[in-house]
């Protein structure tokens, strides 16, 4: 008799399985339906171009369905209460626009506060955050917001990462300190990767400068008469954006 019941539980928590896996495949492509509705040719067209998606290039092989950033922002909105079963399967999507409402998700979620499960969720897929416009959009809101009041050192691991994604992501990440007037990280992290070969890093660091010397204009321009000697030229131009047309010209020359 205890035999027989324990297999009618079993077959119980099989039905039960099955019906979850095939709510959380419905929502899947509920989702992709709702971006393929929203597709648009031209985009389609133009974005794989403007991501660098080409041989060779930063953003190859990635896809795109055609879907503008407010509209997949739309339907990431719908989805806030996904389960994380869910989000894995978007995150992990080859197209780029479901990897975004993922991450959208993540970051609507995160808006009071970001929980250890989705820091360690976000770190544990950072190769499939693999463009800039993925790091920019959730990195400070999710990485950044997390470690505001705690240890840094991961963001200083990721700055040693072969991947590009993860090197953008621990400058990006210092966004948030930033806006709360914390400005080391940057400085540090800017020096640490201040040799890296690829021009986007060059553009990120450069960014977050820009964003630090809005807090403090002087340490700004010490730090660039201090390292412009070695700074790459892109990193340089667009860390000294906001200041005088005067000062630029010095600092460039």
């Amino acid at each position: 008799m205890k035999k027989v019941f324990e297999d009618f539980l079993m077959f119980v928590e099989n039905i039960f399985f099955n019906i979850f896996v095939f709510l959380n495949f419905f929502r899947m492509k509920n989702i992709y339906d709702s971006l393929l509705a929203l597709s648009d040719e031209e985009k389609k067209i133009i974005l794989p171009r403007f991501f660098k998606t080409g041989k060779g290039q930063y953003g190859e092989g990635d896809k795109f369905l055609g879907v503008t950033v407010p509209n997949i922002r739309l339907i990431a909105k719908k989805h806030n209460n996904a389960q994380p079963e869910v989000i894995e399967q978007l995150i992990q999507s080859p197209w780029h626009e479901m990897r975004m409402c993922a991450l959208l998700i993540l970051v609507n979620n995160s808006k009071k506060e970001v929980t250890k499960e989705t820091f360690d969720f976000y770190l544990s897929h950072t190769r499939f955050i693999n463009n800039w416009d993925l790091v920019d959009l959730s990195a400070p809101n999710i990485i950044g917001k997390y470690l505001l009041d705690k240890n840094r050192d991961v963001l200083y691991k990721l700055a040693e990462s072969r991947l590009l994604w993860d090197n953008r992501i621990a400058i990006v990440s210092t966004l948030t300190f930033i806006r709360n007037n914390d400005l080391e990280d940057t400085y540090k992290l800017a020096v640490k990767m201040m040799n890296h070969k690829h021009d986007l890093m060059h553009k990120a660091i450069g960014c977050m400068l820009r964003e630090a010397g809005k807090r403090d204009t002087g340490r700004l321009y010490n730090f660039i008469i201090n390292n412009k000697a070695t700074m790459p030229r892109t990193m340089l131009r667009y860390a000294i954006e906001k200041f005088d047309a005067n000062i630029r010209k010095e600092l460039m020359s």
